[in-house]
């Protein structure tokens, strides 16, 4: 009865926030007020222990999806990367500069989906970093024998999210300023019938990523460093 009070209450306060947002009706777009960033040059080549893999490619979608992607996102970037070790990690991060309710970002729940894999034990998490813990979504995506762990989270302006109700509130505050946010879905996946092995590996290629990035890189990727929570 409690957590069906506290739902209704959060419903209550969406729908509410929802109205308010639509009466201002925000115009000015954040990314018009934030330096530029490009993923090409701004995401590094080699890292750390890291370094691109050409011979290998993320997952490409359907005409149809991409399509779709390229009217949400204005940059998108795919690249494989492959530590001393020889184990590999995909990489894909795209940038929309409108966020608004007709800009809703991409997730991977829909988009491997859409490409026939199976979707399954969704779950939340975090991954500690020296910037602190950051809030982000695993799944497990099946397609006959491929098995991909997927960790992934999304940025709104200057904050990082988990998808759903938090990354809704977030673009609801945005909205109330008067501006429509801009936002980043970060995702990092790899090939293994071990989830909890890939979940670990790409922890440490995450943890490497942010770490080897200049502070502004840094910020859009993963928000602000004051937003995150400390590793617990």
């Amino acid at each position: 009865m409690k957590n069906k009070t506290l739902g209704t209450v959060l419903f209550a306060l969406m729908a509410s926030t929802a109205a308010i947002t639509y009466a201002v009706a925000p115009t000015a777009k954040m990314a018009d007020k934030r330096a530029k960033f490009d993923l090409d040059t701004g995401v590094p080549r080699n890292f750390g222990d890291w370094k691109v893999d050409p011979m290998v490619v993320p997952l490409q979608v359907d005409p149809d999806t991409q399509t779709r992607l390229n009217r949400i996102y204005n940059q998108t970037l795919s690249r494989t990367y492959m530590n001393s070790r020889g184990e590999r990690v995909m990489l894909s991060i795209a940038y929309g500069g409108d966020q608004s309710d007709n800009m809703g970002v991409h997730k991977p729940e829909v988009c491997y989906a859409a490409q026939g894999f199976g979707i399954r034990d969704v779950k939340s998490a975090e991954v500690a970093t020296d910037q602190g813990a950051l809030p982000v979504r695993q799944l497990l995506a099946v397609a006959g024998a491929r098995s991909e762990p997927i960790t992934y989270w999304i940025t709104i302006g200057d904050t990082i999210t988990r998808p759903g109700f938090d990354q809704r509130l977030q673009e609801l505050k945005i909205g109330l300023t008067g501006q429509v946010p801009d936002g980043m879905l970060v995702r990092v996946s790899s090939i293994d019938t071990d989830a909890s092995r890939a979940y670990a590996l790409q922890g440490e290629f995450i943890r490497a990523l942010v770490g080897n990035l200049p502070a502004p890189d840094r910020a859009r990727l993963i928000g602000a460093s004051a937003n995150l929570a400390p590793n617990s």
